[in-house]
């Protein structure tokens, strides 16, 4: 980042190439859809490549990067949503998911992968990024407390009932394995 921050154009390739899959995989599992994801992409890097003096050389490049990814999936949920731009994380998620099939009706017994993703669909948005962030991209609750503009507190009580309802809703599944 600092050298791509000082001209070095191969340093934003290197860094582009290291994250692209990554945010591109936040915003695939955020919104199900691969032309969205790649659109949301787009406009990230768009973005990081606009605020790139902002960086502090001090601060982790992966949570500066998944902070601006987390706006950029908020605007297009508050717009998706028509809800005001002052909405923050917490009216997206009062406004709800798109209605959709339940984790139960989802299930696949012969395939786990497609029973867990049913599991983290089946979350209501405000704590399936906390557990994304957390689990798939190893963002720690201070990290991500900053990437959503929340407090650490919220964060933690996000995944818990997130990672709460997972529980419950593959308590079927590994019953099965045992």
């Amino acid at each position: 980042m600092v050298a791509w921050m000082g001209g070095d154009r191969r340093a934003f390739e290197a860094l582009f190439k290291r994250l692209a899959p990554r945010v591109h995989g936040f915003f695939a599992r955020s919104f199900r859809d691969e032309g969205i994801a790649d659109d949301l992409l787009q406009v990230t890097f768009m973005k990081v490549h606009r605020a790139r003096d902002q960086y502090r050389n001090e601060s982790r490049v992966l949570p500066w990067i998944f902070g601006v990814a987390a706006r950029v999936r908020l605007d297009e949920l508050r717009k998706r949503r028509r809800l005001p731009e002052d909405a923050d994380e917490e009216a997206v998620a009062r406004a709800g998911d798109p209605e959709g099939e339940t984790p139960e009706q989802t299930l696949s017994q012969k395939d786990r992968k497609a029973a867990v993703r049913a599991a983290l669909e089946g979350l209501p948005e405000n704590s399936r990024i906390v557990i994304h962030l957390h689990r798939f991209e190893g963002l720690s609750f201070p990290e991500i407390a900053q990437v959503l503009g929340t407090s650490e507190g919220a964060v933690k009580l996000r995944a818990f009932r997130g990672y709460e309802r997972l529980r419950e809703s593959l308590a079927s599944l590994a019953g099965e394995l045992q």
